[in-house]
């Protein structure tokens, strides 16, 4: 089956990039899948294949007997890393320039980071919301659970206003074990909200990245002579003239980056700048390669 925003040729470019956590995670070392945790006091969880260089201790030799495959026991504790990617789907993520809406790009970023990470034997799930939870696809590995999330993606649509730091709040308390959390987002809503829903996830210690979407129009604001501009969310129009206001604007926008970039600093959360005139799988490699070097 194709899905919309699985692209194998896109991939491809992607398909030896590990995504690697710089944190420790439970379960999950600088892409490592061996726990930090010892003892015998875990509680069993669950089952995986088994790949060369698991210890052996851990093959279930029933299983084995009766499907004649290696599996590996897993504790509460060795589990693989579990990750949240939080697709934003509010009204102004329709916007586009004459390229790819920002919904469509951060579509296939989150089915390219759930395609890699289940890929490399970890867990995905899928948050959409815009300012309010949506749908949620809870962690989950193996190739049924990927055709889940991008059947989900497949049917997301840009829906009603931003309001991006309560749904960020609510999962917060949601996810109850660390991991990691992606959020993919033009984060249009308060920085300081933003920044407070961003920081309740690092609280509860897990690792954070942030994905930010813009258009080149958002960046450059590229109109001129009178121009009728409509608000996405709620339909408002406004007659303006370009020039008269693209200095404002742009120094707004570029105030806009600069305090959310400085405040995922602050809180060692990693910013990744998207700008949707880049191709997708180009930004992608760029930050995997990055994040290996770095583990």
């Amino acid at each position: 089956m194709k899905y919309r925003y699985l692209d194998p040729k896109a991939l491809a470019r992607l398909a030896n990039l590990p995504l690697v956590a710089r944190g420790v995670v439970e379960g999950f070392i600088a892409g490592l899948h061996r726990s930090p945790f010892h003892g015998s006091s875990v509680e069993f969880s669950e089952y995986r294949k088994y790949v060369p260089g698991d210890d052996l201790k851990h093959l279930d030799w029933k299983a084995y007997g009766k499907t004649e495959k290696l599996y590996v026991k897993l504790y509460e504790e060795e589990t693989n890393l579990k990750a949240h990617v939080l697709l934003d789907t509010s009204g102004s993520m329709a916007y586009e320039s004459g390229g790819m809406r920002k919904l469509d790009y951060a579509a296939h970023l989150a089915a390219s980071l759930c395609y890699l990470m289940i890929r490399q034997q970890d867990t995905a799930g899928l948050v959409t919301f815009d300012h309010r939870i949506r749908t949620v696809v809870p962690p989950g590995a193996g190739a049924p659970h990927l055709r889940e999330i991008l059947t989900v993606l497949d049917g997301v649509e840009a829906g009603e206003r931003s309001g991006i730091a309560r749904p960020l709040h609510d999962l917060a308390e949601m996810v109850k074990r660390r991991g990691l959390v992606i959020v993919i987002s033009d984060l249009f809503d308060d920085p300081q909200e933003v920044m407070r829903g961003l920081m309740h996830f690092r609280h509860r210690k897990h690792e954070v990245i942030v994905f930010h979407l813009l258009d080149p129009d958002e960046t450059t604001f590229p109109f001129r002579g009178p121009t009728t501009f409509r608000e996405l969310e709620t339909g408002h129009r406004m007659e303006v003239v370009p020039e008269a206001i693209r200095d404002e604007v742009l120094a707004a926008v570029r105030e806009y980056v600069v305090t959310l970039k400085r405040g995922c600093a602050e809180a060692r959360i990693e910013y990744v700048a998207a700008d949707t005139s880049v191709p997708y799988e180009t930004l992608l490699a760029s930050f995997l390669t990055k994040r290996a070097r770095l583990g």
